[in-house]
């Protein structure tokens, strides 16, 4: 038994006109994600510098807002570039310096080993000394050679993206400094179309979820900052026993601050990191640190980074864990640093919403 439905022609045209619209707004999200990326990030940022603004609002006795979130903007952008630069040249000079150097460490250690031939013929290989040390004095040569052209391949897909860092940056300054009057503009067009509790209601939300952003970045930086400076009194003490560098003190305090920054990974990436440069210039220094580094991670993370940042976002190991996976894959680093307070931001929502529909 067939039967046959009629649909008059206004609602056969509200459908495709509904269809359209979705396929336009998934065409324009394609388009302009980039675009839409940079704003969020810059939203955010703007957000995280809150903090320190109002710190320095709070130390200059004015109240001057703007002026205070040109001040926090200007300081944090000026501690990222003594960062860059201080880092950076001893990363490279101190690689650079152990790859040349590995052909005679090489032979001043397993090259004597009169064994050394003796293995190599028992695998089939005539002469493991000699192929060794070619392969070495051939890899050494070409990745010195070629650090240049590296170097200069690595500043080029730089320019590529300085377009996208000047507009976050540029962006980052302006919600800082008009983001009060842009949420006052638009919580005034919120109250002529909702009731005044509902308005507030969506106020409270927002506002919870600039609190998680600004306290989760706040407290992790104060840790991280915490994580540097027991770094780098670690590489001094170590530069006073063995033959290390003295410039390598603060270099390796800023490498071990900027990656603790990065959530559950960063603390195992920059011990890796650090213990692997100090490797290049003395293997027993590098083992100590390793050691002493480790231990006092899980006196960090058991007793002081819990009572630094308490329950600020009150997230499960599992949700987090989640988050920063989805973070990764989805925007690389940057997702690893924003997915916790992003999923906190999550949890806020969830948490309004009943109050929110009460309101309706």
């Amino acid at each position: 038994m067939s039967r046959t439905i009629e649909v008059d022609t206004k609602t056969l045209v509200r459908f495709w006109l509904v269809l359209l619209g979705f396929v336009l707004a998934g065409l324009f999200i394609y388009r302009a994600l980039t675009g839409l990326i940079i704003v969020g990030i810059a939203a955010f940022l703007a957000v995280a510098i809150q903090p320190l603004a109002q710190k320095i609002n709070r130390l200059t006795k004015k109240d001057q807002s703007s002026l205070s979130s040109v001040l926090a903007y200007v300081l944090i952008i000026g501690v990222v570039v003594v960062i860059i630069s201080v880092v950076g040249p001893v990363v490279v000079g101190e690689t650079a310096q152990f790859v040349g150097q590995l052909p005679g460490t090489f032979e001043h250690s397993l090259g004597g080993w009169d064994g050394i031939n003796d293995f190599g013929d028992s695998i089939g290989i005539h002469d493991l000394q000699g192929e060794i040390s070619g392969a070495l004095e051939a890899f050494s040569d070409n990745f010195l050679r070629d650090l240049g052209n590296t170097v200069m391949t690595g500043v080029g897909a730089v320019s590529q993206i300085t377009a996208a860092v000047v507009l976050t940056l540029v962006l980052t300054l302006l919600f800082a400094i008009e983001g009060s009057g842009i949420m006052k503009s638009f919580w005034s067009i919120m109250e002529r179309r909702y009731t005044t509790k509902n308005t507030q209601q969506y106020q409270r939300l927002v506002q919870r979820m600039a609190n998680v952003i600004s306290t989760y970045v706040s407290r992790q930086v104060l840790v991280a900052v915490l994580d540097g400076c027991v770094v780098t009194g670690m590489i001094l003490l170590l530069t006073m026993v063995f033959d290390l560098s003295r410039g390598l003190v603060l270099p390796m305090g800023l490498i071990a601050l900027v990656l603790y920054l990065m959530p559950m990974f960063g603390q195992v990436i920059g011990c890796g990191l650090i213990s692997l440069i100090l490797l290049f210039s003395s293997p027993v220094a590098a083992i100590i640190f390793f050691v002493c580094y480790i231990i006092y991670a899980q006196i960090e993370n058991n007793f002081i980074a819990p009572k630094i940042q308490g329950d600020a976002l009150n997230l499960p190991a599992a949700m987090i864990l989640v988050a920063i996976t989805i973070g990764i894959y989805t925007f690389g680093l940057l997702g690893a640093i924003i997915a916790i307070p992003i999923a906190g931001c999550i949890r806020v929502v969830f948490e309004e919403l009943p109050n929110l529909r009460e309101g309706k």
